[in-house]
């Protein structure tokens, strides 16, 4: 129990750590901008949706936090953010670049053609974005542009926000936070043979830099980008609600599994499999689907099964959505599933 408790708290805070400190460096971006920088983003549906389909095919959920992010704050489509999704494999996906890489590559392939053309057919019947939509350009932002009135003072709110930056950068080079030596990591490790390219702790090194960012940016930051923009937005609005429900979920997951063991209930009925694969990929973990990745790099399924799974799941990607929008995840993760069934039984 204290294991489980432990290795949800570590999760936890690693996740809303990284989705915090990308949403800080979009506001970063887009007041910076004047508000163009994503301005080529909106109504846009093709590039929206060809843009999140990229960011969930890159390995991990690093590119999938970042699209929720930007989803969350009005930038893209529901459509994109479903496309995401489907593309996105989660930790999955280092596996299976390290047990199959040539067959990986393809799947991958599959995966974003599959995101790209379900995102567009989503847009056409799901036209309203939801998000906060908070991203606007205020006039102090742009008067703040003039060194005059760059106003900047280290009061309680700029001081909080550098500690736990700062405390975060030390914990993510530490690997204070990575205290998985079985499940996903561990399978990484063993068939990576340690640090590497189809290991996520180089993404780790890469928000590591980003943390140095926005840490740059709270010591040079105007009183009113860091009051309206950084705290009042993203610490106050968003940061509790990524961590309770991230949090609650992760540990909620760790107790059920802890007492069931989903590969038991894996029959030789393809169908039956294809079916399962889509169904499980509505946890919100990774963790339960490298099941499917294992059994199919045996050859115990055949590929409609991996690619059910792969569709259906996206790792942590989705956890601050359910945070941030119960309803947009509920909806996408249907989809999802629908997807996942349809594609495994048209590959059958």
């Amino acid at each position: 129990m204290l294991e489980i408790l432990t290795e949800s708290l570590c999760t936890a805070v690693l996740i809303t750590g990284l989705v915090v400190i990308m949403m800080m460096l979009i506001e970063v971006f887009n007041v910076r901008s004047d508000g163009r920088m994503f301005s080529g983003l909106r109504n846009r549906r093709v590039r929206q949706v060809l843009l999140s389909a990229l960011l969930g095919a890159i390995p991990g959920c690093m590119g999938g936090f970042a699209s929720v992010s930007l989803y969350t704050h009005g930038l893209i489509s529901f459509g994109a953010l479903t496309a995401m999704m489907i593309a996105s494999s989660g930790d999955e996906a280092f596996v299976m670049l390290a047990m199959f890489p040539g067959r990986s590559a393809w799947i991958f392939l599959i995966l974003f053609v599959v995101a790209v053309v379900v995102g567009l057919l989503v847009d056409l019947f799901h036209s309203r974005y939801e998000g906060c939509h908070s991203m606007n350009v205020h006039d102090e932002d742009r008067e703040q542009e003039d060194e005059h009135n760059h106003v900047r003072h280290f009061g309680r709110k700029r001081l909080l926000m550098l500690f736990g930056v700062m405390l975060f950068l030390c914990v993510l080079l530490k690997g204070w936070l990575d205290v998985n030596d079985t499940g996903v990591a561990g399978l990484e490790a063993e068939v990576t043979g340690g640090f590497g390219l189809l290991s996520e702790e180089w993404m780790y090194w890469l928000f590591a830099a980003l943390s140095l960012g926005v840490i740059g940016v709270l010591l040079s930051g105007g009183d009113h980008f860091v009051d309206e923009h950084l705290w009042k937005h993203i610490v106050v609005r968003h940061l509790p609600s990524i961590f309770i429900w991230t949090f609650g979920t992760i540990l909620l997951l760790g107790l059920l599994m802890s007492k069931f063991e989903i590969a038991s209930w894996i029959s030789d009925n393809t169908i039956l499999m294809i079916l399962l694969a889509a169904a499980v990929g509505i946890i919100p973990e990774s963790g339960p689907h490298l099941v499917f990745v294992s059994l199919y790099a045996a050859g115990v399924v055949p590929l409609p099964v991996l690619l059910a799974s792969c569709i259906s799941q996206d790792g942590h990607a989705s956890l601050p959505l359910l945070a941030e929008s119960r309803g947009s995840f509920i909806k996408a993760k249907l989809i999802n599933v629908a997807v996942a069934a349809i594609i495994g039984f048209i590959t059958l």
